[in-house]
C-alpha cells in the first residue's frame, strides 16, 4: 500500500496550488533546517544558532 506515481502527481498539484510555486522554496527551506536541526540535537551537537544565543547571553550578563 505505497504511494504510486499518479498519487504522489495529484499531492504535488495540490501542494503546488494550495501554497504557489514561490512559496514552495521557502517551505522546503524551512522543512531542510528543521530535518538539519533535529538530526544535530539527536546526535548532541550544538548548531549555529545555539551557539549564537549562547554567545548573545553571556554578552548580556558580562554587560
Amino acid at each position: 500500500m505505497g504511494l504510486g506515481g499518479q498519487e504522489i502527481l495529484i499531492i504535488a498539484i495540490i501542494v503546488l496550488l494550495l501554497f504557489g510555486g514561490r512559496k514552495i522554496p521557502e517551505l522546503m527551506k524551512g522543512l531542510g533546517k528543521g530535518i538539519k536541526s533535529f538530526k544535530e540535537g539527536m546526535n548532541g551537537t550544538e548548531t549555529e544558532s545555539d551557539k549564537q544565543e549562547k554567545k548573545e547571553a553571556s554578552d548580556k550578563t558580562e554587560a
